[in-house]
């Protein structure tokens, strides 16, 4: 008998680092248009600066941060239209994995992704928000890899990235969340019968529903910030002196 050795491939330091650093924007650690702090994140995820910093150029390549010159790099923060339009594309994109994999899927891939949506419904049961975005983001990773389209494959992840954290806290809304729950119920349906039309309006359905929450934060945040602003605009002038 002869012993194989098998070679199992780590990921390198720098892309444990970006994998960290990812969790830490779309959970909101780190804040839309805060900049990252290069000496205290150091001292959080225990790196040196040089793999913390092919991290955040990974990151930034991602669409996740923005690098200033002389000024480092910052969270990505999006309008209200670069909401719109990024949902627009997603939505699209979405819709046409969810067709082609209706088309495509293997008896093995929808197992798998049954198997994924269990879990998630537990960690929703529990309203472990942190776990259920990561089986989510699986389960929506493993429909666009059902449909088998290399070239949709690349373009989904590069749009996706722009919006993880918003689609993370599009959850924070329970009403919208059970909703979401339910689309995804339908997707794993939709794909056991093989309907592709039935997968292209959920998936269509579902990511614009998320606009709809995302923007509606948007409004609100601004709304409370305007009011504070026009607060300090009056003690500026001794008007409520």
């Amino acid at each position: 008998m002869t012993t194989e050795t098998i070679s199992i491939t780590r990921p390198a330091l720098h892309e444990q680092v970006a994998q960290q650093l990812r969790q830490l924007l779309v959970e909101g650690q780190i804040a839309p248009g805060a900049k990252l702090n290069e000496r205290a994140l150091c001292e959080v995820l225990h790196v040196s600066r040089t793999p913390l910093r092919e991290a955040i150029k990974m990151l930034a390549a991602e669409g996740l941060v923005e690098l200033l010159p002389n000024r480092g790099a910052i969270a990505v923060s999006l309008s209200a239209g670069d909401v719109l339009h990024t949902f627009e594309v997603m939505a699209g994109l979405e819709a046409l994995s969810g067709e082609l994999a209706a088309r495509r899927i293997t008896d093995t891939e929808l197992a798998e992704i049954r198997a994924l949506h269990f879990e998630m419904l537990a960690t929703w049961m529990r309203r472990d928000l942190s776990a259920y975005y990561r089986l989510n983001a699986l389960i929506h990773r493993a429909i666009n890899a059902a449909a088998k389209n290399p070239v949709l494959t690349a373009t989904y992840n590069q749009v996706n990235a722009r919006l993880q954290a918003l689609r993370f806290r599009s959850n924070q809304d329970e009403d919208k969340w059970c909703e979401a729950v339910q689309e995804h119920e339908q997707m794993v349906q939709a794909l056991a019968d093989r309907d592709a039309a039935a997968m292209r309006r959920v998936l269509t359905q579902h990511l614009l529903h998320k606009r709809d929450v995302v923007l509606g934060q948007l409004q609100s945040l601004a709304n409370s910030v305007q009011p504070a602003h026009a607060m300090q605009a009056r003690f500026a002038l001794g008007l409520d002196a």
